[in-house]
């Protein structure tokens, strides 16, 4: 029972860490139809931006403004100076991205070396707690409720906002949303921005459990693709329910089948797809 307990709340953490993560991407795949396979790449250096202002001496809470920052930032460079010139060329922007991912990979590898490095839980979430009589980290029950949290935050920005309101029409309908007088370019550069900014974040928030490492892009990556694919072109929702139970799924599958994993993982979303094409919470474009 303990071990079913412990696993329950470890696939919690991971299904927060992988929203962060798929969010991002979700947004970006959803408004832009772009594949972002350099996604995993602005996560891992999130990670290494947040473990550098950590060492430096600043909190975590500073740790995870500058890795956002700095990795939105780039992410709207990219946006302008590459993805931009190679609108309309789907094949070149996904490779496009690939090569970014490898350029990312290698500069990280160069300035920080190829050895795992710890990050500390910042000191309000140091420690542990009982849940349902079980000792746990204190930080992976934060990890869940910043999860919430962004989730609630990203809602309210789209269902509530008028950028938002560009956002969903571009989403369902894109030729429409340009004859209506949305300004798309701009609406793309905000969107890259905002999704490489919380995959950044992503990196730092999941530092504490995973460390920081070379490859950790790799190991991410493919699971953000599985949670927007299950979950739905460009939904909020879908990203966020794909995320725990893929948490759920590749936590279980990794302590209980270590060997099957990948096949535990992309086996029900096989299946899922086979009944709804798209996804648990996609819809028909107007």
């Amino acid at each position: 029972m303990s071990f079913w307990l412990i696993q329950s709340l470890n696939s919690l953490a991971l299904g927060g860490v992988l929203f962060t993560l798929a969010a991002g991407f979700s947004l970006i795949f959803g408004l832009m139809r772009i594949a972002n396979l350099s996604h995993g790449a602005y996560f891992m250096l999130g990670a290494y931006v947040g473990l550098s202002v950590i060492n430096h001496g600043h909190s975590f809470l500073v740790a995870l403004l500058a890795a956002g920052l700095a990795v939105g930032v780039l992410g709207a460079v990219v946006e302008r100076l590459v993805l931009r010139r190679l609108a309309g060329n789907s094949l070149g922007q996904v490779l496009a991205t690939l090569g970014i991912a490898f350029i990312i990979a290698d500069f990280s590898l160069w300035v920080w070396g190829g050895d795992p490095q710890p990050v500390s839980a910042p000191d309000f979430l140091a420690g542990s707690t009982r849940l349902f009589g079980q000792v746990f980290p204190l930080y992976r029950v934060g990890v869940v409720g910043f999860a919430i949290l962004l989730a609630i935050s990203l809602w309210l920005l789209l269902d509530k906002t008028r950028l938002g309101m560009m956002i969903r029409a571009s989403v369902d309908d894109m030729q429409m949303a340009r004859g209506i007088g949305i300004p798309a370019s701009r609406l793309f550069t905000i969107v890259f921005c905002l999704g490489t900014a919380l995959a950044g974040i992503g990196g730092v928030i999941a530092a504490p459990i995973l460390s920081v490492y070379p490859g950790m892009d790799s190991d991410m990556l493919p699971l953000a693709l599985v949670v927007v694919i299950l979950g739905g072109l460009g939904s909020l929702a879908g990203a966020f329910i794909g995320s725990f139970v893929i948490g759920f799924i590749y936590s279980f599958g990794q302590a209980l089948f270590p060997d099957l994993a990948y096949i535990i993982l992309f086996l029900p979303m096989v299946v899922i797809l086979a009944v709804r094409p798209r996804g648990l919470f996609g819809r028909i474009a107007a």
